[in-house]
């Protein structure tokens, strides 16, 4: 058994993977079973660095707020801020601390400097403004649109001022309030300011597209291309408020849907410009149907990767990572009957293992799920392995 699993695997690096994947595709994303862990964003980092240079992709897009990370763009391509600023204000769920991604973004300000425009790497965030227990007010996305808007269309075509916008959002803490992820009666989200608010982001939305002739000449197309990411962001951002306030048992599905759409229509409008690398939870990315345990009940919601998926076919690729051991959290030694058990047998520090090649090599062995004593570490799902592009695997992560 272990010669067969070891015929499968080759070194994690840059060549290894598009020679397993047999081509480069356009959005190349890769998965981690927990958030936060220096390893793998080592990890993470030595195989971007590696597909940057040799492979030519030319942005890095992370799981994080897609308006926060215009600030770590603005410093990677253009050297506009600091590091610490950019570490600081640009990052969502407090991962601008995280020291593997201080080192990936300074790491791609050292790489632009010097090169010409075309060439340089962008940093792009695609998750939405939101947070586990809160969303984001409306008012920026909003707002941005609007202004991009007036600058260069007729008023008369305008569907209302920033004034109108102003007074139906209110005070923003309206919409950040904690309290509305348990309880939707504290939601703003099917007021009625909300309701007249998504039919005028929608309207404004629709204005951009309709008009999108005209704007590629009037101002430069990255202007077009960030108000398209604020239309997206406002028109989902005031879905995910809808929901919010919903008390049905569909409220949490709806919840993880739409957040997994928005992030999708991130992705989606990044391929458009050119080859992407992507980094986030393997849930968000998975070709399959994503399913959770909550409090609240069982969920079940399609993600980021099964959208894009079906809409990039073979363009897009899973990379999915697993690992042996994280001690400090209370995940040992994987049981040997159970995927990572195996792999955790072969002794190697990193491996690359080719998906239909391990189901082959483990077709005898059925494998067991494992299950994590640790609610922040995902296992994999050895039913789905060959719905894996390919499949790197750690067999130890250290405290950070």
């Amino acid at each position: 058994m272990a010669t067969g699993i070891k015929d499968t695997t080759r070194a994690v690096d840059a060549a290894g993977l598009i020679r397993l994947l047999r081509a480069r595709p356009r959005l190349l994303a890769l998965g981690e079973p927990t958030h936060g862990d220096g390893t793998l964003l080592t990890l993470r980092n030595d195989l971007f660095r590696q597909l940057v240079q040799e492979e030519g992709y030319r942005t890095i897009a992370i799981e994080s707020d897609c308006l926060r990370a215009a600030t770590v763009d603005d410093y990677v391509t253009s050297g506009t801020g600091s590091l610490d600023e950019a570490m600081e204000r640009g990052f969502g769920h407090g991962w601008g601390a995280w020291a593997g991604n201080r080192e990936l973004v300074s790491w791609m300000r050292e790489f632009n400097e010097g090169r010409p425009a075309s060439d340089r790497l962008r940093f792009a965030g695609f998750d939405g403004p939101l947070e586990i227990t809160a969303a984001e007010s409306p008012r920026q996305s909003l707002t941005l649109l609007h202004r991009y808007l007036a600058a260069h269309v007729d008023a008369d075509l305008l569907p209302c001022t920033t004034d109108t916008l102003d007074r139906l959002i209110g005070p923003d803490d309206r919409w950040t309030e904690p309290a509305a992820m348990r309880h939707p009666e504290r939601s703003v989200g099917r007021t009625p300011e909300a309701r007249e608010l998504r039919l005028l982001a929608d309207e404004l939305k629709e204005l951009l597209d309709e008009l999108t002739p005209h704007l590629l000449t009037a101002a430069p197309r990255a202007h077009w291309h960030r108000a398209r990411l604020h239309a997206r962001t406002a028109t989902g951002l005031l879905r995910y408020h809808h929901w919010m306030a919903d008390g049905s048992p569909a409220r949490m599905t709806r919840l993880l849907g739409v957040r997994d759409r928005m992030m999708a229509g991130n992705l989606l409008a990044l391929a458009e410009r050119g080859p992407v690398l992507v980094h986030a939870h393997n849930a968000h990315l998975q070709r399959w149907r994503s399913d959770m345990r909550t409090d609240m009940g069982p969920v079940r919601w399609w993600s980021a990767g099964a959208l894009v998926g079906a809409r990039l076919g073979a363009e897009y690729a899973h990379v999915a990572t697993g690992l042996g051991t994280i001690r400090h959290q209370g995940v040992d030694t994987p049981p040997p009957d159970t995927l990572e058990g195996h792999l955790y047998a072969l002794s190697e520090d990193r491996l690359l293992l080719d998906p239909p090649g391990l189901a082959a090599a483990l077709s005898d062995a059925s494998p067991e799920p494992r299950t994590s004593p640790w609610f922040g570490y995902a296992p994999l799902d050895p039913c789905h392995l060959r719905d894996v592009d390919a499949l790197v695997f750690v067999r130890d992560v250290v405290e950070n």
